[in-house]
């Protein structure tokens, strides 16, 4: 690699890492990002920074609200091991967004090299480009912070360590990307099962099998073993109602019913759409090649859903675990097409073919800025902050250092790296520190008129109101007598009717 070349894709990473650190710091301190998720990786990287078991309080608190549930109940992702030191640096959840605007960008000059040795340098550039503009990187730089932000400079590795020929090198690829997620063994499965299925390389079929069974291996032993062994439930997060009520049973639906099987996959028409949006920019030439095998079992779990929307759309994080692998498909598949083109009418260099499917790649990354995230970046009024911005901010100052405080989800951020955040909601037990929003929409809310029930309960059950403004209020409830007042739970339900 040339220096030219090394200046250019440091610029280019540089560039993208500011753009998708602007979007998450910004949504950050104009009190746009929310408890889901950043506060419960913040707390569980902080586990990590400070050498003990990595819990979380928000997953914690229907339990026992103040003591973490430990996070691998939930999911096994102890890659967030390696952004602990980072804590020791800056602690708070901003550090959590450099850090994945960095993971992000670091996958551009490894995409870079490999797209080089499928298609050329100019074809690379417009590559990485594509990457860069990606709608679900875009999409996943504004959904505040996930542990897929590992996925993208993952995956490019494992891939290009595949074309340096570098066996040990995959295997060790590999390894990270199963720390990552424990349904990530679908995604190393499925890049197994496309070495499998090329023709060259058959050194490779060791390795190969050996990615299939693992992958497949450490997704069941995650699943089964890990995440019951620390108190969780294999079917947590089972979306999958239509089809049956655990894996045996929606495995004999699918048997005994695969045309209606497969008219899942496209219902309702979101799930169609989401995959259109993630070919299309790659001109289906991902269809062309056998490392589509990657990225498909990760995004077939996601349409096989019936019971979370969320899974199957085109916002959040989810996708950016699959753009590369996609990508990397549709560059491969392009130089196949381009060299069966080239062998059909000989007058046709096959280099034209690819350029023109890297000028596609430019032109739909381009056209997709105004449909997704990276639109925000444009409008002025992004930057000038939330309404009730300045209500909020007072609001969260009144909190002690330390305390424990039940947050309106979009505050919870700006508290968790000096007090001991959960999210509001009704629960037998409450913090002795509510804030509360009867102004905007809160997730665990069905109404804004349950949220009002809410703060009137609060009120009945002792808790004085200190702070009301724009619809933020500020309830404390101290424990007469108690060593810590701001860290004792407080009982306080709804009286049953002649109570």
């Amino acid at each position: 690699m040339t220096r030219g070349h090394i200046a250019a894709l440091a610029l280019l990473s540089g560039i993208a890492g500011a753009v998708y650190a602007t979007l998450g710091l910004v949504e950050l301190h104009t009190f746009r990002s929310g408890v889901y998720d950043l506060v419960i990786f913040d707390q569980v990287v902080r586990g990590y920074a400070e050498f003990t078991l990595p819990g979380s309080l928000v997953k914690g608190q229907w339990n026992h609200i103040g003591i973490p549930l430990p996070i691998f109940s939930d999911h096994v992702s102890p890659i967030l091991a390696l952004l602990g030191p980072l804590y020791w640096i800056h602690d708070g959840p901003a550090t959590l967004l450099v850090a994945q605007a960095m993971l992000f960008a670091a996958a551009i000059p490894v995409l870079w090299v490999a797209g080089r040795r499928l298609l050329g340098a100019t074809c690379a550039y417009a590559m990485v480009c594509a990457y860069a503009l990606s709608w679900p990187i875009a999409e996943a730089a504004a959904f505040q912070f996930h542990e897929f932000a590992f996925m993208p400079p993952l995956t490019a590795l494992l891939f290009e360590r595949w074309q340096a020929g570098r066996r040990s090198h995959v295997v060790v690829a590999a390894v990270l990307l199963l720390a990552v997620k424990e349904d990530v063994g679908l995604l190393v499965a499925g890049f197994g099962a496309a070495l499998l299925c090329g023709r060259r390389r058959r050194h490779w079929r060791p390795v190969a099998a050996l990615l299939v069974t693992g992958g497949l291996a450490c997704t069941v032993i995650a699943t089964r073993v890990v995440i019951p062994a620390f108190g969780g439930s294999p079917y947590r997060y089972w979306a999958y109602g239509g089809l049956g009520p655990d894996l045996g049973a929606a495995l004999r639906h699918v048997a005994a019913d695969p045309l209606g099987s497969i008219a899942v996959l496209v219902t309702p028409a979101a799930k169609a759409g989401t995959t259109l949006w993630l070919l299309a920019p790659f001109a289906f030439t991902s269809l062309a090649s056998p490392f589509v095998l990657t990225a498909l079992p990760m995004l077939l779990t996601r349409l096989l859903a019936t019971d979370l929307p969320s899974w199957w759309g085109i916002h959040y994080h989810y996708n950016s675990a699959i753009v590369v692998p996609l990508l990397l498909a549709g560059a491969d598949g392009a130089r196949r097409i381009a060299l069966v083109i080239e062998k059909r009418w000989p007058g046709l260099d096959h280099r034209v073919v690819a350029r023109a499917w890297a000028g596609w790649l430019a032109i739909a990354a381009v056209a997709s800025i105004p449909q997704f995230a990276f639109r925000t970046l444009f409008d002025p009024s992004f930057y000038s902050g939330a309404p009730r911005q300045e209500a909020a901010a007072a609001a969260a100052a009144l909190i002690p250092d330390g305390a424990l405080v039940e947050a309106a989800n979009q505050l919870g951020p700006a508290l968790t790296s000096r007090a001991k955040v959960v999210i509001w909601r009704d629960m037998p037990l409450r913090a002795p520190w509510v804030i509360a929003d009867t102004g905007g929409p809160q997730p665990m809310f069905s109404s804004r008129m349950a949220q009002l029930a809410d703060v009137r309960l609060l009120r009945d059950c002792g808790y004085e109101q200190v702070y009301d403004r724009d619809g933020y209020l500020v309830l404390h409830a101290a424990s007469p007598g108690s060593a810590a007042p701001d860290l004792t739970p407080h009982r306080c339900a709804a009286q049953p009717d002649g109570a």
